[in-house]
């Protein structure tokens, strides 16, 4: 039974933030935001949304190990998953804003928090830390789009009471599927004598960023990869400092030395993806590539170790 919870969790946590996307930049297309922002903004909150359910739900019920353990496995395949099978199969060109700032926080706020869990726990104060660190990030991408405010790129447009109701509905089964994953993921890995941190790296933290592979993807393959791209790096800093930050002011979180360890691989990624970025101003089929490699073999450390 708790398997088929557990399947029952991930398909909520999928439709819901389908639904809560769909809504969500419908709403942003009628206030003409572009896709880049739309991406950075309000379809990485909402395809973060299940990190944030897991993560939060996990860390009141005393198991820190997935909450942390989530959001970096989370970060590692939205990079080397997301962005890698995006660019594997279509390319994924690169936003001069996305490289000249976005880019440059993710690597900022994974250092950050390494700095921070390197005693031993994520406390409360450091939760606000980084909570400010979120509202000042927001607030400097809001700024620059309200200056850069253009036409908007277009999108399926909903009816103001449609949209509101999807983003409503969207959330009710984000975090209804949110329950049912973190609780049936540490049944499952009690049964099967695997570790907490063990579990939110792999099951649970792609299970929760399965909406940023299906976005960025279809996002990818539509040509829009202002919302792919800046969906996938958006994610990552929304889960660090807003996720992290509310998790740990509400609960301290406890970081033990492999969630140390796989917090510096992440920092060695995010500086992998930048170059690749960087690069051609682009992700190329053979980086994409490269990028699921790296993360297979990441996956097969985690398990063996």
């Amino acid at each position: 039974m708790m398997y088929l919870l557990l399947i029952v969790g991930f398909i909520l946590l999928v439709k819901g933030a389908d639904l809560f996307v769909d809504g969500s930049s419908s709403i942003a297309g009628i206030l003409k935001v572009p896709s880049v922002i739309i991406g950075l903004t309000i379809v990485a909150a909402g395809t973060s949304a299940p990190e944030a359910a897991v993560s939060i739900t996990a860390g009141l019920a005393g198991n820190s190990d997935i909450s942390l353990g989530n959001v970096v496995g989370s970060n590692l395949f939205n990079q080397l998953g997301v962005i890698g099978l995006c660019a594997a199969c279509f390319i994924v060109t690169t936003h001069k804003d996305i490289l000249n700032r976005d880019l440059w926080v993710n690597i900022g706020v994974t250092i950050l928090l390494l700095v921070l869990i390197l005693d031993g726990k994520l406390s409360r104060l450091e939760g606000l830390l980084l909570l400010v660190g979120f509202a000042t990030y927001l607030f400097f991408v809001i700024k620059d789009a309200l200056k850069n405010r253009t036409q908007g790129d277009e999108v399926k447009l909903m009816s103001v009471p449609k949209s509101l109701l999807f983003m409503i509905i969207g959330l009710a089964a984000i975090i209804g599927g949110g329950n049912l994953v973190v609780n049936n993921a540490s049944l499952i890995a009690q049964a099967l004598g695997m570790s907490q941190t063990l579990v939110g790296l792999t099951i649970v933290a792609i299970g929760t960023s399965l909406p940023e592979l299906v976005t960025s993807f279809v996002a990818t393959r539509k040509g829009d990869t202002g919302i792919a791209l800046g969906n996938a790096i958006g994610s990552n800093i929304f889960n660090i400092l807003f996720i992290l930050g509310i998790a740990s002011v509400l609960t301290p979180i406890n970081a033990n030395m492999e969630l140390i360890i796989d917090t510096i691989i992440l920092i060695v990624v995010c500086i992998i993806i930048l170059i690749f970025a960087k690069t051609k101003l682009k992700t190329t089929r053979a980086e994409g590539i490269i990028c699921v490699v790296l993360y297979l073999a990441y996956t097969a450390y985690i398990i063996l170790r």
